[in-house]
């Protein structure tokens, strides 16, 4: 490893943090400000795991030390000696394993990494059968999220009459989350034999992924003001789905000019509740973009553009095969992917990402 006196210099800060902000929790200034509070625990909680790692591997460390004294000495017995050279080796083993597991942390360490998120999926080329394409990726991520342990709720969607999604967006909530969605923004195609094509020739159609980590209180303020408000009835592919009333709500956001609609709910209240939660996650996400694009080092370790319109996968269902264009990875397991056995894909990206990350430091 190289320069790992700096290498663990950056965990004697993380230590350091770690110990400042259980200082400044207790403070009572700080106990009665709910939003700073929150902000100081969120923080606390993604560095306890680094820190409780380093300790252990400084106690390790200190260990060594210890029964290498021992050993170098050489005053005690030869049984006795023999096993305080078996938990050397024991001990070594477990020093290399940890330094493993503090490297991980250096090269996967992303402040949005914990953070839940908002998907929005919509239909690009191809017409009907991009939306039909749409509702296939909404099912594959939904059956993954529930594979992973995570929670998925649907906040809009825009259906077409036979089945498709001019555009769907929900969230997932849970523990790591954005580690594993984060590579799903961008362009997804797919070639197959459309259900709306009679001469049986082979279309390709295109859907746009948009990952967004969910804005918490304390990323950002909306000024009520910068808000316009509108409400009407709300739209649908027909039947039950269109409601009589005026509960759909439409947000625009003044200084930015997104628009964000919401009509799933049959409450006015619930959809106005979820629209402010895609706009939170929208204009956090163009902050974000904003501070990336000025930081070269961060693309050049970055799997793939991060732009939304770059061409990240092709689902090819002649040939059975799933491509992931930014590793040159292709896997034929079409329909069990599809069915959201998506784990193997994420772990080469994961894992590409992660030699990319080491090569820049």
């Amino acid at each position: 490893m190289q320069n790992k006196q700096l290498f663990l210099k950056k965990f004697e800060e993380f230590e350091a943090r770690f110990q400042e902000l259980e200082t400044r929790m207790v403070d009572p200034e700080i106990i009665q400000d709910a939003s700073q509070y929150q902000k100081l625990a969120k923080e606390r909680a993604r560095l306890r795991e680094k820190v409780e790692k380093y300790r252990e591997y400084r106690n390790t460390e200190e260990e060594l030390a210890r029964l290498q004294v021992i050993v170098k000495d050489g005053k005690e017995d030869k049984e006795f000696l023999e096993l305080v050279q078996e938990e050397l080796l024991q001990l070594q083993e477990k020093k290399q394993a940890l330094l493993l597991v503090l490297e991980e942390y250096l090269v996967v360490e992303d402040s949005d990494a914990d953070k839940d998120i908002i998907v929005e999926i919509r239909a690009g080329t191809g017409g009907e059968e991009a939306a039909l394409f749409a509702g296939d990726l909404y099912r594959m991520y939904t059956k993954y999220a529930v594979v992973s342990g995570f929670k998925v709720e649907l906040l809009n969607s825009n259906p077409t009459q036979i089945g498709g999604f001019k555009e769907i967006i929900f969230s997932v909530e849970g523990q790591g989350v954005y580690r594993k969605f984060k590579y799903e923004s961008g362009v997804h195609r797919v070639q197959r034999v459309p259900a709306t094509e009679a001469s049986g020739r082979i279309h390709t159609s295109a859907v746009s992924v948009a990952v967004l980590p969910e804005a918490e209180d304390v990323d950002l303020e909306i000024n009520t003001q910068d808000l316009k408000v509108d409400v009407y009835r709300s739209q649908g592919a027909g039947g039950q789905s269109v409601n009589t009333t005026d509960s759909a709500v439409r947000l625009t956001h003044l200084p930015t000019g997104i628009v964000v609609t919401c009509q799933d709910e049959r409450s006015q209240i619930k959809n106005k509740a979820k629209a402010i939660k895609v706009l939170r996650a929208r204009l956090l996400d163009v902050a974000r973009r904003e501070h990336e694009s000025k930081i070269t080092q961060q693309r050049r370790t970055q799997i793939g553009s991060g732009d939304r319109s770059e061409k990240i996968r092709t689902y090819n269902f002649p040939d059975g095969r799933v491509t992931d264009h930014r590793i040159k990875l292709t896997l034929y397991k079409i329909e069990q992917i599809l069915e959201g056995d998506l784990e193997e894909v994420v772990i080469a990206l994961q894992q590409a990402e992660r030699k990319l990350k080491l090569e820049s430091s």
